[in-house]
């Protein structure tokens, strides 16, 4: 059985492992990725965590055309996870430089 503190350490290093790499080479993707991690994530069920993990391994040119709505991803659900940070973006304020 886990100990509390061991849980607690590992989602703590869950966390900055997303973290670091939910920060791009593109600043525009910084600006959609940081924050919805940071203010959604944790709020996601367990399908849509995992969806936004796998979403973070893709190259920075497939989430930039995704994220800037120029294509949406062709699986259903990737291209949920994208609505949601798209979503996200454009309802709290994070998606004003959008049109970049």
């Amino acid at each position: 059985m886990d100990q509390p503190s061991s849980v607690a350490s590992r989602l703590e290093a869950e966390r900055k492992r997303l973290h670091w790499h939910s920060r791009r080479g593109m600043w525009e993707l910084d600006l959609l990725l940081l924050p919805f991690l940071e203010h959604c994530y944790d709020e996601l069920d367990e399908a849509d965590q995992a969806a936004y993990r796998q979403l973070i391994t893709e190259e920075d040119q497939d989430l930039f055309m995704w994220l800037m709505r120029r294509e949406w991803p062709e699986e259903p659900i990737r291209r949920r996870i994208v609505q949601m940070i798209v979503d996200y973006a454009e309802t709290s304020g994070h998606g004003h430089n959008r049109g970049l």
